[in-house]
């Protein structure tokens, strides 16, 4: 029986598989706090809050002088002119539906810089402290909104969200017990995942790992197997305070005909830097399905033959920024 994956859960263990020594009562790597419903949807809490930080800021950036002396404040066109474009700003923000609970903040922040502006300008001679008062009576009700929304928003956005998952098929000229033995001894992979510098055995289902990062940087963390089927299957996750979160499983597959292994990884991850983070992965090649897919073409050659073909050292023109990206390589 197949173990099930799936990306947004984790793992469905068939009860026909054990699973290795204490793994049923491992700590869950996502907090189940975040699986409750919020309380109002927060896609149209975002929209709406997007559409109304529109409208105030395309009217201060239009109709100034109306609506300063409609809130008391007098004549302040450019004051108002600036409140209108950060409205505007934000407003986009939350249609774009990018961090909603990041932008619902800057509308508080933006909400306590009104409410700054409305008692400095209530100490004008120029202004209407009755209207001034009624406007910073709204902007009371409208900070106590966004601070609503941000928290809602909080709640739904999971530090596991947007989570991506990958799945990756490959068939390898070696018996499932050849292979699994190579798994098996994480400390095998730098010799194919070109992005890692170490990996670590620090227990007998415990390890740590170091990768490459941008501009020379490196970025660490821990993983554990939680599941182990000899010659079979093995699963494993980031611990919890890990730099990187993921988690996956690999599975090895006997071919028909005896023709070598079906090796099949599924995992799913979380990017960084969330969706921008994933996009700006995928723009530059670095994007982790890609990387999975030359690291098992890399590791079904060191099976193999011994060895990982390479081009280091033959002579070369340097690569463009469009030979480096996704799209360099799908015109190669």
């Amino acid at each position: 029986m197949a173990t099930q994956f799936n990306p947004s859960t984790g793992f469905d263990r068939p009860k026909s598989v054990a699973p290795i020594s204490d793994a049923d009562h491992l700590e869950p790597w996502h907090d189940e706090a975040w699986d409750a419903e919020p309380l109002i949807d927060p896609r149209r809490l975002s929209q709406a809050l997007g559409w109304m930080s529109i409208a105030i800021g395309l009217a201060e950036v239009f109709a100034p002088r109306a609506v300063g002396r409609a809130i008391g404040v007098g004549d302040r066109p450019a004051l108002l002119r600036l409140c209108g474009v950060r409205e505007v700003i934000n407003g986009v923000g939350l249609l774009s539906e990018r961090m909603p609970a990041k932008w619902a903040k800057a509308r508080v922040a933006g909400d306590a810089l009104d409410l700054a502006m409305l008692g400095a300008a209530a100490r004008g001679s120029r202004s209407d402290s009755t209207r001034i008062a009624l406007a910073a009576t709204v902007v009371t009700g409208i900070t106590a909104l966004d601070i609503f929304a941000s928290r809602q928003l909080d709640r739904i956005e999971s530090p596991l969200e947007p989570v991506v998952p990958v799945t990756k098929v490959v068939t390898i000229n070696a018996t499932p017990e050849v292979i699994y033995r190579f798994w098996r001894n994480v400390e095998n992979f730098p010799r194919f995942m070109r992005h890692l510098d170490e990996v670590r055995t620090t227990s007998e289902r415990t390890s740590h790992w170091v990768a490459k990062a941008p501009a020379g940087a490196t970025i660490e963390w821990d993983a554990e197997i939680v599941e182990d089927e000899a010659n079979a299957r093995i699963a494993w996750r980031t611990l919890p305070e890990s730099a990187i979160v993921h988690e996956g499983i690999v599975s090895f597959e006997p071919a028909p005909s005896g023709r070598g292994t079906i090796v099949r990884v599924s995992m799913s991850y979380v990017p960084p830097a969330g969706k921008v983070g994933m996009y700006i992965a995928k723009v530059f090649g670095e994007e982790p399905g890609l990387q999975v897919d030359s690291d098992l073409r890399r590791m079904k050659q060191l099976i193999e033959t011994g060895e990982v073909a390479t081009t280091d050292g033959q002579p070369t023109g340097r690569r463009s920024v469009l030979g480096r990206t996704t799209l360099g390589r799908w015109l190669s």
